[in-house]
């Protein structure tokens, strides 16, 4: 007998080339009148916008424009962006961007609504009030985070990546335009690809697993894997962007469903005191990880194989699995994703903090849903294997 579980996605999902152009009747629907774009100035400098704003101006719906995130989104972008959401009269939130933008908006939708600060709602179902409406478009494939309901905040003076969930943080709607990639240089595709792969990859072995998720992530697996090569050689090829977006966005919802695991919980402290991006963070471990964490569900592991489009008809389960890892590193190696060493990261002092970022992983809640649960011990040791892999 199955337990019950809940599956939450945003009420409303439109996905498609072209999809960005329905923004201005899409905001009309939500009966709003002036909303808070929430950017990045590379993105503006692109002409990114154009177009967006322009849908927003033939609905005759007014906006305002805060570009100031330029990082990984930290406690100060929440706060300005609130501050400017209030000054300028606005009734809703759109977020632009990658994943920095969306989290930073996502932060900002709750704040208008409840007391405090954000710093005060770390952790699970910690926020007792909805926010306001915010309409999300990512212009990168792989954080997902336009259909979850999850945030990653950094605290900048604890350096503690906050992470904060609630299914008041899940957008009111996500459109999903792949034309909006065309522009990603080849390392972000290659990084956010795999972010993407490793939400899809740990929802389906976490021990949240539940059977709506796992329908998202072996089709996620399938098409991020079996494109991602195309979209990092060729980024205006846009079958295979449309195909990785696709994956990516339904990576985003089971892992916003099922959750994830070792990998994510051993990345956050890596990108705390590092400053390494999160999808590069997690690339640089999901091949370590995963050869680790195999014997804990290898039936799990060998259909992901499967789904890799890996031969495994004659192989054992032990054997197919194994397989599965192989490949990832090899799709990893393929888009030149840098290991701990090429990023810069110093070895002495990685070696010094390992013990304090196993404590931190741990800690993190991530690690608890892996199949194979890892010590502080073991996550010292695979923080030092990942260094040079």
């Amino acid at each position: 007998m199955l337990p019950a579980k809940a599956f939450h996605i945003p009420p409303v999902l439109i996905f498609g080339s072209g999809a960005s152009e329905r923004v201005g009747e899409e905001s009309r629907k939500l009966g709003v009148e002036k909303g808070l774009i929430i950017t990045d100035e590379v993105l503006i400098n692109l002409g990114i916008l154009d177009s967006i704003k322009r849908a927003l101006s033939q609905a005759k719906v007014q906006f305002a424009i805060y570009s100031g995130v330029f990082t990984e989104p930290t406690v100060e972008f929440v706060q300005e962006g609130l501050k400017t959401y209030k000054q300028n009269g606005c009734d809703f939130l759109l977020a632009v961007g990658g994943g920095s933008a969306i989290d930073t908006a996502k932060a900002i939708a709750v704040m208008v609504t409840n007391v405090g600060s954000i710093e005060d709602y770390m952790g699970l179902n910690k926020i007792p009030k909805g926010g306001i409406p915010l309409i999300v478009i990512p212009t990168t494939a792989g954080t997902g985070s336009e259909v979850t309901q999850f945030t990653i905040i950094t605290d900048t003076k604890r350096d503690v990546k906050m992470l904060i969930g609630s299914p008041f943080l899940i957008p009111q709607e996500a459109i999903v335009d792949p034309l909006l990639t065309l522009s990603m240089p080849r390392g972000l595709t290659a990084a956010t690809g795999i972010d993407a792969l490793t939400h899809a990859i740990e929802a389906y072995v976490s021990v949240k697993a539940q059977p709506m998720s796992d329908i998202f992530c072996l089709s996620a697996i399938e098409l991020i894997s079996g494109n991602l090569r195309q979209a990092w050689s060729n980024g205006n090829n846009i079958e295979a962007r449309e195909k990785t977006m696709l994956g990516a966005l339904q990576a985003g919802i089971a892992f916003s469903n099922s959750s994830v695991a070792l990998v994510h919980g051993m990345s956050r402290p890596v990108g705390a005191y590092f400053h390494v991006a999160h999808g590069v963070s997690n690339a640089t471990l999901l091949g370590v990880v995963t050869e680790f964490s195999l014997i804990g569900n290898p039936t799990r592991y060998a259909r992901i194989a499967k789904a890799m489009r890996e031969n495994v008809e004659r192989l054992t389960i032990l054997e197919a699995a194994d397989l599965a890892a192989k490949s990832i590193k090899r799709l990893i190696k393929d888009i030149k994703i840098p290991s701990l060493q090429q990023l810069g990261v110093d070895k002495a002092k990685l070696d010094k903090l390992a013990p304090q970022m196993a404590e931190d992983a741990i800690a993190s809640g991530s690690p608890a849903n892996n199949p194979r649960q890892a010590t502080k011990e073991e996550i010292i040791g695979l923080y030092k294997l990942a260094y040079l892999q």
